[in-house]
């Protein structure tokens, strides 16, 4: 009798067992993702370049002539005007010279006026017969050739005024006058005595007041601008309109925006790429001749594009895509085209339509097909300020939670373990 009530219990017991492992364990909660919602929108067409910068206007200063370099009458990096006078060379030999020219076209002078009043003479003498017509065919001759003599002296004189002139070097431009090369004492020299055929470098002056900021564009980029025109997806700004800002070279903005002034219409055969001029003020000479920068250039806007957070796009050997939460929380794949970026996100000009919803972060949780729980995507700076305003308000909340918790009666924790 015992061992059969022993069987009943060890049957009942297996059965119970048995119950208790057929019973299915529920499914896990679909994984947390949180997702943006994209619309079509237009943005700006920026690119970014390293440019040189380079003066307005630039002038070198160099010797016309040769001789003893005697004085420097400029102060170096001073604001200087054109026409004024930078440096003196020694005048002497070019002042004998110019007297010399002087006296010998004083002497041709005086010898044309006898000549004319003897070719004069005689053609009044022909008519009576008292000279043949060969003597005043001789005497107009002697007359012509001492004309031509003087006309001859004469640009001699002013060749020689004018090398005299030579002799104090002036500013061909008003700007800034750079560091003197030659010191005084020094031996400078004209075009035709310098090798290179070059006179002495003797400064530069350059104006700095508006500088030119000098890069370049691949012809591919360009190529792709021109092509997004042609198809209206970008709308190019007018070349004297599109604006340019710039970044000093400690990164630090520059606060006069410039303009693009040229373009070149060829394509540099040793580098692929095309030349491209901006124009920048620079009222506070902060800009230097010679200084790498950085350029953002607007070229214009980009239409029927979506930003997407730069975490959101994935990369594989098909190449970009996206995961996507559908209206039934099901996780779909688009594959897409993203090259630029806008900020902290991709521009994605193909493969997505406008309304859906992104899955930004919880990315390694998503499967295709797979449902997904949603929330809404918060930005870092966003989120950040959401969770220091959580910490501001969590002290009182917790005060009052623990006065509710100590005004509760011990009875309460008592049933409590009752019902347990």
């Amino acid at each position: 009798m015992k061992s059969r009530l022993q069987r009943s219990s060890l049957s009942y017991l297996c059965l119970i067992f048995l119950a208790a492992c057929s019973k299915t364990p529920p499914p896990p909660p679909p994984p947390q993702v949180s997702v943006v919602t994209v619309h079509a929108q237009s943005v700006p067409l920026e690119r970014r370049f390293v440019g040189r910068l380079s003066a307005y206007y630039s002038a070198n200063v160099t010797a016309r002539v040769s001789g003893v370099l005697l004085r420097r009458t400029y102060a170096e990096g001073s604001s200087v005007r054109a026409g004024q006078v930078l440096f003196e060379i020694d005048p002497s030999f070019y002042r004998a010279q110019l007297d010399s020219d002087l006296a010998l076209q004083a002497e041709d002078q005086a010898t044309y006026v006898n000549d004319h009043i003897l070719a004069l003479r005689n053609r009044k003498l022909l008519p009576v017969g008292s000279v043949s017509q060969q003597t005043v065919d001789n005497s107009d001759a002697v007359e012509r050739s001492a004309a031509a003599k003087v006309k001859a002296d004469q640009a001699t004189v002013e060749s020689a005024r004018i090398s005299l002139n030579y002799t104090r070097v002036t500013a061909p431009i008003s700007g800034i006058a750079g560091q003197q090369q030659v010191t005084a004492g020094a031996v400078v020299g004209n075009s035709t005595t310098d090798a290179g055929g070059s006179g002495t470098l003797l400064t530069t002056i350059q104006q700095i007041d508006q500088m030119y900021v000098n890069f370049t564009v691949s012809a591919a980029d360009l190529t792709t601008l021109q092509q997004s025109q042609t198809n209206g997806s970008v709308e190019l700004t007018q070349q004297n309109k599109t604006p340019v800002r710039i970044a000093l070279p400690n990164r630090t903005p520059y606060d006069v925006a410039g303009t693009l002034d040229f373009s070149d219409v060829s394509v540099n055969a040793a580098t692929g790429a095309v030349n491209i001029r901006a124009l920048v003020a620079n009222p506070q000479r902060h800009l230097l001749p010679g200084m790498y920068v950085t350029l953002i250039v607007d070229f214009g806007r980009r239409n029927n594009v979506y930003l997407v957070p730069e975490q959101a796009l994935q990369r594989d050997t098909v190449g970009a895509y996206l995961l996507v939460a559908g209206a039934d929380s099901k996780v779909a794949r688009k594959d897409v085209e993203a090259n630029d970026n806008f900020g902290n996100n991709w521009i994605v000009t193909r493969g997505l339509a406008d309304g859906d919803q992104i899955i930004v972060t919880g990315v390694q949780k998503a499967r295709e097909g797979a449902q997904v729980k949603t929330v809404a995507w918060q930005p870092p700076v966003a989120a950040a300020s959401s969770a220091s305003e959580a910490s501001a308000a969590s002290p009182a909340s917790t005060g009052s939670e623990a006065s509710e918790a100590s005004a509760a009666p011990k009875t309460s924790s008592a049933s409590v373990d009752t019902a347990k």
